[in-house]
């Protein structure tokens, strides 16, 4: 069980508010509380989940009420995320410092979801999610269960395997022009991208699409180490090298893929 102490006052005030709430149907803490490798420099992950369509007014009330109770510094709402992440709800990271990207002292932010009760939402796999910390839930609505994530997992690996040619093209362009900035930004979006995801597929394919996230949770440890020397700045190799050495990865992991093989 992760010591969520430093969050001690916000669980307790979570936990109360969902009670008394007629709207909140269910509420549980998730993120690295639920699946490993928390630490000081965490955030909170909370979902609540809400009776079909009262979701952004109570987001609204539990947003206006944690200003009233405690000292929130800044509030970011990724209101580009709205329309497809959460289409029925919305997301606020609550910070209580004004600069917890200094390091400074343990982190003390809270990230939180509210969305409309819907199966999407209630049916979690822990193998995705971790074991939730459940908050609220008087009706039995969380529903643990294993996602088949293999339709969404073959369409991802195709896109891999089509971007192939016109991702290296981009990246050799870029670099051929002298465009540094832009070169890294495709590099890390086709080659770095494609082999992170073909690493997945094989070694934990219901985080397929984590991207780095918990790299070092996820894969082997010689395998996360190949891949972060890939990163730029981890080593000396200059762009190019890295950029020729990340496909040469993607294109011998594309054709264990193609024969069924062990991805290494």
């Amino acid at each position: 069980m992760t010591n969520l102490s430093r969050y001690a006052d916000w669980v307790a005030w979570l936990t109360r508010a969902a009670e008394a709430d007629p709207d909140v149907r269910c509420a549980w803490v998730g993120g690295s509380a639920a699946t490993g490798g928390y630490d000081d420099w965490s955030d909170l992950d909370v979902v609540v989940l809400c009776t079909p369509g009262t979701a952004v007014a109570a987001y609204d009330r539990w947003l206006a009420q944690a200003r009233a109770d405690f000292d929130v510094r800044d509030v970011w709402e990724p209101h580009s995320s709205w329309p497809h992440e959460w289409p029925d709800g919305r997301q606020g990271f609550l910070n209580l410092q004004d600069r917890p990207g200094l390091l400074e002292e343990p982190t003390r932010l809270v990230d939180l979801v509210v969305v409309d009760l819907s199966d999407l939402h209630s049916h979690v796999d822990e193998r995705r999610h971790g074991s939730l910390v459940v908050l609220h839930d008087p009706d039995g609505l969380l529903v643990l269960e294993p996602e088949d994530t293999a339709a969404a997992m073959g369409q991802a690996l195709e896109q891999v395997r089509q971007r192939r040619v016109t991702g290296e093209w981009l990246v050799n362009r870029a670099l051929a022009r002298g465009h540094v900035a832009e070169a890294v930004d495709l590099y890390l979006r086709f080659p770095l991208a494609g082999v992170v995801r073909l690493l997945r597929a094989e070694h934990c394919p219901w985080r397929h699409d984590f991207g780095l996230r918990y790299l070092r949770e996820d894969l082997p440890p010689e395998v996360a180490d190949r891949v972060e020397e890939l990163v730029p700045g981890a080593t000396t190799a200059t762009l190019e090298e890295l950029s020729r050495g990340c496909f040469a990865w993607l294109d011998e992991l594309l054709s264990l893929t193609h024969t069924g093989e062990t991805v290494p």
